[in-house]
């Protein structure tokens, strides 16, 4: 069976095709995630589409932390 972070980790590469798609996928990612595995995928999403979707990233990520942080 598979591991959240790894079922995660196929739905991203699956929507990778479209930005709005990718995007609201990994916003949805990381609220279901625990903090660990947070930045588990956050350095496997800059290996992965760093690239491509660096932009999209940033603002996913940086609203994860101001949201886990507030």
């Amino acid at each position: 069976m598979l591991s959240m972070l790894e079922y995660i980790k196929t739905i991203l590469q699956k929507v990778s095709f479209d930005k709005s798609l990718f995007e609201k996928e990994l916003a949805k990612a990381i609220k279901l995630l625990i903090p660990k595995e947070v930045k588990q995928l956050r350095r496997w999403c800059y290996v992965q589409f760093g690239k491509v979707y660096r932009a999209v990233l940033n603002r996913c990520f940086a609203r994860a932390a101001r949201v886990r942080f507030t």
